[in-house]
C-alpha cells in the first residue's frame, strides 16, 4: 500500500504550522522597516524642499512678507508653485512634485498634507502654525529604534 498515513500527514502539518509561526515575526519586522525607510525618504523630501523654499526667499526670488519667516505658508504651495519675483515673465518656482503621504498614516481619507504634524518656526503645530518650518509623523507608534514615530 503505497501512500501517506494520517500520522505522516499530522507531523508533516505540524512542521509546517511551525515555520509558518516562526517566521512571520520576521515578515512583520522587515515591514516595519520598509515602512520606516518610507518615512525618512518622505520626511527628507519635504525637509529639503522647506529648506529649498527659505532659500529661495533668502535670494530674493520670492517675496517675503514683512512679518513672515520666510517659510511656505502651507505644504500644498511646494507643489503648486511660487512666482519667481526675479524673473520678468513670473515662471514659477516648483519645489515638490507631490507632497510624499506618511506611511504610518492610520486615516486613508486624508489628503497627503493631512497626514503630517506641522510645526510653525515660531513653535506652533498645527492648526496655530502660521508656517512649515518642520513636519513629522502623526504616528503615536515607537520604531524599531525605540524612539517615537513622532519624534524622528
Amino acid at each position: 500500500m503505497r501512500g501517506f498515513t494520517l500520522v505522516e500527514l499530522l507531523v508533516t502539518l505540524a512542521l509546517l504550522a511551525l515555520l509558518v509561526t516562526s517566521a512571520s515575526p520576521v515578515v512583520q519586522l522587515n515591514t516595519k522597516r520598509e515602512k520606516e525607510r518610507e518615512l525618512k525618504r518622505a520626511l527628507w523630501q519635504i525637509r529639503d524642499a522647506l529648506d529649498a523654499y527659505k532659500d529661495a526667499v533668502d535670494q530674493g526670488l520670492i517675496k517675503k512678507t514683512a512679518d513672515g519667516s520666510g517659510y511656505p505658508p502651507n505644504l500644498a504651495i511646494l507643489v503648486t508653485g511660487v512666482e519667481n519675483a526675479q524673473d520678468r515673465k513670473k515662471k514659477k518656482l516648483f519645489f515638490l512634485r507631490r507632497i510624499p503621504r506618511d506611511p504610518f498614516a492610520a486615516d486613508s481619507g486624508q489628503s497627503n498634507a493631512e497626514t503630517w504634524r506641522i510645526r510653525a518656526y515660531d513653535g506652533a503645530i498645527d492648526d496655530m502654525a502660521k508656517d512649515v518650518y518642520d513636519v513629522s509623523s502623526r504616528s503615536p507608534a515607537i520604531g524599531i529604534n525605540q524612539q517615537p514615530y513622532s519624534e524622528w
